[in-house]
């Protein structure tokens, strides 16, 4: 965020080397510490992610080589630009490091102003780049994650899913009888009912690890990582109350007097031979049945090799 100190992950085995970069850069920056790479991937787990990883090549266990690999086929910190510290000065070394990801190095014994303005570039061109990043992934209108950032999510939650055995959710929302509203009301006022209703489904979430995002047009839709069929119905409803609550008049309605979103909702655990879109359809079936049934509803899809409702 704008005005707060950019976040830094030092990963040393040796203490001496975390001390030296501590007093050189702990003055502006908040500073984390990892003293292997199994510790510093755990780090890299923990919410705010660090804005630049300094990373020592040369560690006993996994080397910083390997845990930079992992840092960019993961999708949560693929764009964390990472510096390895070394002692190596070899071309080959260099070119290894480059080819696992890293943006650049820095060469023990430390020369301070050396090191202060790398990271300081490095971590600049980072910010400019996650404030692009951002813009690209959000919806214009609502300010809620938009279409491209709604189907990356769920690739990359689908995948995790395979690897975990995790059940993972997804909920598509309508809102209902919208036309009728932009038709009753005006554009503008429709899209003032947009960011409403988009304010009210983002409430209900309560982990990082969600997403609601605006699907397209009036369609809004959520994933719920590590989330059962269970917890995923009370997610929707809570949603469903949240916006009728808006109270916002809707007299071309012919479910209410207010306006009111019908949910259709879907869980798997995933497996290899299918693909993320499985769910989507899964979800999708399930919100046809809703609007089919009188709209303003909750229903989930019962479909073969789902888990079912208890």
């Amino acid at each position: 965020m704008e005005g707060e100190k950019a976040k830094l992950l030092i990963v040393d085995d040796e203490k001496i080397n975390l001390d030296i970069l501590i007093g050189l850069l702990g003055d502006e920056y908040r500073t984390v510490v990892a003293k292997d790479g199994e510790q510093a991937l755990h780090r890299l787990e923990a919410l705010p992610l660090p804005d630049l990883v300094l990373l020592d090549v040369i560690m006993p266990g996994m080397d910083g080589f390997e845990v930079c690999r992992r840092m960019k086929e993961n999708l949560l910190t693929r764009n964390i630009p990472v510096i390895f510290v070394t002692s190596r000065t070899g071309e080959m070394d260099e070119a290894v490091g480059f080819d696992a990801g890293a943006v650049d190095y820095i060469v023990k014994p430390y020369h301070p102003a050396i090191v202060r303005a790398r990271v300081r570039t490095h971590v600049d061109l980072k910010r400019r780049g996650d404030m692009l990043e951002r813009l690209s992934n959000l919806d214009p209108l609502t300010g809620i994650a938009n279409r491209r950032r709604l189907d990356e999510f769920l690739n990359f939650e689908w995948s995790r899913s395979i690897r975990t055995g995790h059940p993972l959710s997804m909920i598509l929302i309508d809102v209902d009888h919208f036309k009728r509203f932009n038709d009753t009301y005006g554009h503008g006022q429709g899209d003032r009912c947009l960011i409403q209703v988009a304010r009210a489904l983002s409430r209900p979430i309560q982990r990082a690890m969600d997403l609601v995002a605006r699907y397209g047009g009036e369609e809004f839709a959520c994933i719920l990582p590590e989330t059962g069929a269970e917890g995923a119905m009370a997610v929707a409803e809570r949603m469903r109350v949240a916006v009728s609550d808006l109270g916002i008049p809707h007299v071309a309605s012919t479910v209410a007097p207010r306006v009111t979103i019908s949910l259709g909702v879907a869980s798997v655990t995933p497996n290899k031979n299918d693909l993320a879109q499985f769910l989507m359809e899964k979800a999708d079936d399930a919100l046809y049945l809703a609007k089919n049934r009188g709209r303003n509803q909750v229903v989930f899809s019962e479909a073969p090799g789902q888990p079912q409702l208890p």
